[in-house]
C-alpha cells in the first residue's frame, strides 16, 4: 500500500518570495497553451481564418483573468460559499488551491465574449479556437492538487496496488483520484478532442465536443473521488462534480444541433479588422470538404445526434456506477 509523500506545497524560495507547486502547474498550462496554440494556428481551417500569434498572445491574458476569477468564484459559489462566508480573506488564498473547473470554464467564456467583441470576432469561433488547448491544462492542474494532497479520493480495497494513504485525511486507503482525473479528464480527454478538431469543423461543433467528451469523463471519475457534498435526483444520489457535469454533456446536444442545423458548412469569410461576417462557404480553400447540406438532410443528422446524445447520457452514468461497483466487488474478493 502507498503512502501519499504529503512534499511541501513550496517547490522554490528565493529570498522573501516562493513559488508554489500549484503556482508551477498553473505555469505549465499556460505555457502549454502558447505551444498547442502555435500548432493550431498553423492548421490549414485556422489558418484560413487568419488566426495569428499575436491573437494567441491577447487571448491568453484574457483568458489567465477567466481562469483565476472564475475557478476561485466557482470554488466559493458552487463548493464552499458557507466557509468563504465566514472567512472571507481566504477567497485570496489561490496558492492554497481550491479552484474549480467549471467555474473557471464560465470566467473563460466570459473572457472570451469580452475579447471577441474588442477584436471583431465571433465568441464562438474563438471558443472553438481555444478549446483543445484546454485539457492538458486541466491535467496540470489535477497534478497540482495531488501534490497539495487535495481532492482524496474515495476509500478503496486495501488490495488495489495504487491504493493510497492520505495522511493529512486518514490512516485508509484511498483511490489517487487527482492522478485519474489528470490521465482521463486531461490527458485522454485531450488526445481525442484534439483528433476531433484538427480537422475543419462548423462553429459551435468543437465547443460541443469540449462539452460531450469532458462531461462524460468528469462524470465518470468522480466515483472514485471522494464528494464534496452529495445531491439526490430521483433517488439517484451524485456528487456535486457530477451534477455539474450533467449540464455540460446535454447541452452538448443543443451545440451540435445549433452547429450542424444552422451553420452546415465549415469555412467562415472574414474582413480584419472589422466586424465578423456571416458564415459563407468559400469555395476556394482547399480544406473547405463539407457544401452546406440541405435542411433535410441537416435535420435529421442533428435528430441522430440529439439522441445519442440523450443515450451518452444515460450510458455515462450507468458505466461509471456499474465500473465503480464492479472494481470495488472485484478487489474486495481478492485474498489479502
Amino acid at each position: 500500500m502507498l503512502i501519499h509523500p504529503m512534499p511541501d506545497p513550496v517547490a522554490i524560495v528565493i529570498g522573501p518570495l516562493s513559488l508554489h507547486w500549484y503556482g508551477l502547474m498553473y505555469i505549465a498550462a499556460f505555457a502549454q497553451f502558447i505551444l498547442l496554440g502555435k500548432l493550431r494556428i498553423k492548421q490549414p481551417h485556422m489558418a484560413a481564418m487568419k488566426w495569428t500569434s499575436d491573437d494567441l498572445d491577447s487571448i491568453l491574458f484574457y483568458g489567465v483573468w477567466g481562469v483565476f476569477i472564475g475557478a476561485r468564484l466557482g470554488e466559493v459559489l458552487f463548493y464552499q460559499p458557507l466557509y468563504f462566508l465566514s472567512h472571507p480573506l481566504e477567497i485570496f488564498a489561490i496558492w492554497q488551491g481550491g479552484m474549480s473547473f467549471h467555474g473557471g470554464f464560465l470566467g473563460v467564456v466570459v473572457a472570451m465574449w469580452l475579447w471577441g467583441r474588442k477584436n471583431g470576432r465571433h465568441p464562438f469561433d474563438t471558443l472553438d479556437f481555444i478549446a483543445p488547448m484546454v485539457p492538458l491544462g486541466h491535467a496540470f492542474g489535477r497534478i497540482g492538487n495531488f501534490i497539495n494532497a487535495e481532492l482524496h479520493g474515495r476509500v478503496a480495497d486495501a488490495s488495489l496496488p495504487w491504493a493510497m494513504i492520505w495522511p493529512n485525511v486518514d490512516n485508509l486507503p484511498r483511490h489517487p483520484s487527482p492522478l485519474y482525473q489528470a490521465l482521463v479528464d486531461g490527458l485522454l480527454f485531450f488526445v481525442l478532442f484534439w483528433l476531433f478538431s484538427r480537422k475543419a469543423r462548423p462553429r459551435w461543433s468543437v465547443c460541443g465536443m469540449f462539452l460531450l467528451l469532458y462531461g462524460s469523463a468528469r462524470f465518470i471519475t468522480e466515483y472514485f473521488r471522494e464528494p464534496d457534498y452529495v445531491v439526490s435526483f430521483a433517488g439517484i444520489s451524485i456528487s456535486a462534480g457530477q451534477m455539474l457535469s450533467v449540464p455540460m454533456v446535454i447541452a452538448s446536444g443543443v451545440f451540435f444541433w445549433v452547429a450542424y442545423k444552422k451553420f452546415g458548412y465549415v469555412a467562415v469569410a472574414y474582413d480584419r479588422p472589422g466586424i465578423v461576417k456571416d458564415p459563407q462557404p468559400v469555395e476556394e480553400y482547399a480544406f473547405c470538404r463539407m457544401a452546406q447540406q440541405q435542411s433535410m438532410r441537416a435535420a435529421h443528422w442533428m435528430a441522430g445526434h440529439v439522441v445519442a446524445t440523450i443515450v451518452i447520457v444515460a450510458l455515462t452514468l450507468m458505466v461509471g456506477y456499474f465500473t465503480y461497483e464492479f472494481l470495488h466487488e472485484m478487489l474486495h474478493e481478492i485474498p489479502h
